[in-house]
């Protein structure tokens, strides 16, 4: 099922959802409905529609139980700029380290490569006819200008003899069928000659209010003969006139826009901001970035390379474990501007169970066909698997909390030897068993000094 953004209902988006990630149904139902909402603020008349801010969420629960990835998932569901950031990476304006306006700028910068690569994609086929016309050029360097030809004729400054036609018709062909692929030609591309420019430690292009494009422009790009194949030569020269046929200054409009109305900023890691007290020292900074986060949740304009990008509409998913401290702990006026809160489960053995074998990049599922490259089929027990589950709920009782991510542990020790000697077992099949699963772990995990270390 593949919806359009505006078609997506709520149910469905939870569908979705539930296609990559187990349970936490509350976490899913929250960010749906987010995601609806802005759809429904698209159709509101203009005077209304600025009025109405995004419903921005905490999400709150112990590492690797979703959080991240709902986000993540949500994202691609309506072809939204997303990026991910760690609240602990920012530190207070006067501090040394990132400033907290890049992550809009971060932002902006994914919203560019998603834009240019649709519009690339619109005019991939006139780069691709342009593409095979240079390297026609090139395997054809004798071909005569037999005529002038009037402006606004249409053809390409000059004809060609019917023989020189034939010729190039003939090695068209052959380009087409991969007949020169191997072959060298010799093509020209661009060589940067950009300054070197030392920039302090957390100062970005931006705050220097510095355009390196317009230095380069000035100082001019060199071009650069290269010897290449022709396989090589039709990408260069394909991207090339890609590059030419998008224009840079729609791109960065659509993706401004883009940003602006559909942009989600994952804030991870927001507990570790939260001072419980204000005692001086580190937690100074870390309500210094609150409050340096607050006007962009708030919504603010924020100067980018690319042109200002005003913050109202982005809608922000803070997430974290507040083991220590708790969502109160925030500035009261950041909280405000986090009206939803939805706490996510720990995970028990049945959601490891369908964590290894339900959705769609379920782990076994991967380790089997990682394996299949190598003519290796394995099969995995339905007693195996439970057993696996139950091992990992049992160490995450034990030990640190780690939600899912204990899988990919459990899983890399299990499948250990297999995986290194897998280039020898060619053509085989192996079947994993509880007896296996109780061989290569139950000695690690009884052995808790040791398990606390390998698991």
């Amino acid at each position: 099922m593949k919806n359009t953004f505006d078609d997506l209902t709520p149910k469905e988006i939870v569908q979705e959802l539930d296609r990559y990630i187990i349970g936490q149904e509350k976490a899913k139902k929250a960010v749906a409905i987010a995601l609806r909402n802005r759809m429904r603020r698209r159709k509101l008349p203009d005077e209304l529609r600025e009025e109405v801010a995004p419903k921005n969420i905490i999400m709150i629960g112990p590492t690797g139980v979703g959080k991240t990835e709902i986000a993540r998932r949500l994202s691609k569901l309506c072809d939204a700029p997303f990026i991910k950031v760690e609240a602990t990476k920012y530190t207070e304006v006067g501090y040394v380290g990132r400033d907290v306006e890049s992550m809009v700028r971060d932002l902006m910068s994914v919203s560019m490569s998603m834009v240019k690569q649709e519009l690339q994609e619109e005019v991939k086929e006139e780069a691709e006819r342009r593409a095979e016309e240079v390297l026609l050029d090139l395997l054809l360097p004798g071909s005569e200008k037999v005529k002038e030809v009037q402006p606004g004729s249409g053809t390409a400054g000059f004809i060609q003899s019917d023989s020189q036609k034939s010729t190039r018709e003939k090695f068209r062909e052959k380009l087409r069928h991969g007949d020169f692929d191997d072959k060298k030609v010799e093509i020209q591309t661009s060589k940067s000659s950009m300054p070197s420019i030392e920039i302090f430690s957390g100062t970005s292009f931006e705050e220097m209010d510095l355009n390196l494009g317009n230095i380069t422009n000035l100082l001019g790009g060199r071009k650069k003969k290269k010897l290449v194949s022709i396989r090589h030569a039709r990408e260069i020269i394909q991207s090339q006139e890609l590059d030419k046929l998008v224009d840079t200054e729609r791109v960065a409009e659509l993706s401004r826009e883009r940003v602006e109305e559909m942009g989600i900023i994952f804030i991870d890691e927001i507990d570790k901001i939260a001072a419980k007290d204000t005692r001086g020292g580190a937690d100074v900074s870390r309500e210094g970035v609150q409050r340096d986060i607050l006007p962009i949740v708030e919504g603010s304009k924020v100067h980018t390379r690319h042109g200002m990008i005003d913050t109202s509409h982005i809608l922000f998913i803070a997430a974290g474990a507040f083991h220590i401290s708790k969502p109160s702990d925030l500035i009261p006026e950041l909280q405000g501007r986090f009206p939803l809160r939805v706490e996510l489960n720990e995970l028990s053995k049945e959601d490891f169970v369908m964590i290894l074998t339900q959705p769609r990049n379920a782990l076994l599922k991967q380790y089997r066909e990682l394996l299949k490259t190598e003519g290796v089929t394995i099969e995995f027990q339905e007693r195996a698997i439970e057993r696996l589950a139950e091992l990992a709920a049992e160490i995450n009782s034990r030990a640190e909390n780690i939600g899912a991510r204990r899988l990919h542990t459990i899983m890399e020790l299990l499948l250990e030897d297999i995986s290194y000697n897998a280039p020898d077992l060619d053509g085989q099949t192996i079947s994993i068993t509880q007896e296996y699963v109780e061989e290569r772990l139950q000695d690690i995990v009884e052995d808790q000094d040791l398990s606390r270390y390998i698991l």
